[in-house]
């Protein structure tokens, strides 16, 4: 488990002071940021707001996504690269040789400074197309430290499936519900649930669907009080927003 702020730099002092680390390699550890020349990774971003700075590799050649995860895995021993292809997870092994790649989230993830999971967050997902969403919100909560439950192929065309399973998701802190089609899934969930609601629409969906805009427009015009929306395709918002709440409903995942 990661060390405290403060511990962390107290350990880095004694390491100084008892010549195991020179004056220039403290400097490196201590400073915010660093530049690569074509990206400056902010490593203050951990001690800020709970995680290191996220490796979105969409648009990114495999050696600089590549590149920026080995400088930021260097500093605190983990990081999480989203929207990546096989071409990122080729690249990220060789930097990186113990990677994970989920390959239905596109997500690349090394931990080595791995917590025990805590609280719970459910992600619930309408269709067998919504997964790749719904596993990038997925692996999203579950690198923030939350315990992370998949309740999949729920969606309301077959009703009794949700309700076979609203049970188990109303344990969780909250829940992530990713749909395509009309998007209704959510209002449902809010309708249902004590807990927030995360929407995330998906560019699943025929003819009119507008590559996401229906689910869209009818998340946010929702009459279920608790559910807010993040954009279309935007697992890896949601399960960030839903590892928020529950580290403020878990005390044992607050951090200094």
């Amino acid at each position: 488990m990661s060390l405290p702020a403060h511990e962390r730099l107290r350990a880095l002092l004694a390491d100084v002071q008892r010549g195991a680390l020179d004056v220039d390699a403290a400097l490196r550890a201590l400073t915010p940021a660093a530049e690569l020349g074509f990206a400056t990774v902010d490593h203050d971003r951990q001690r800020r707001c709970g995680l290191p700075e996220v490796v979105f590799c969409q648009s990114k050649t495999p050696a600089d996504a590549s590149a920026i995860a080995r400088e930021i895995v260097a500093r605190c021993g983990r990081v999480l690269m989203t929207r990546a292809e096989p071409e990122h997870v080729l690249a990220a092994k060789t930097e990186l040789p113990d990677a994970v790649w989920h390959e239905r989230a596109r997500c690349i993830v090394v931990d080595r400074e791995p917590v025990e999971p805590q609280g719970l967050v459910a992600v619930v997902a309408a269709g067998t197309a919504d997964l790749p969403i719904a596993e990038e919100a997925a692996v999203t909560a579950a690198f923030a430290g939350a315990r992370v439950e998949r309740h999949f192929d729920v969606g309301i065309a077959g009703l009794h499936r949700l309700l076979a399973r609203i049970d188990s998701i109303r344990r969780a802190s909250c829940a992530v519900a990713v749909a395509g089609m009309d998007g209704a899934l959510p209002s449902v969930l809010g309708g249902l649930l004590a807990t927030p609601v995360f929407a995330v629409p998906t560019s699943v969906g025929y003819g009119a669907h507008f590559g996401g805009l229906a689910p869209l427009l009818t998340m946010l015009n929702s009459c279920a009080a608790g559910v807010s929306v993040v954009n279309v395709d935007n697992g890896f918002g949601a399960g960030y927003l839903a590892a928020l709440v529950n580290r403020q409903s878990d005390p044992r995942m607050h951090r200094p």
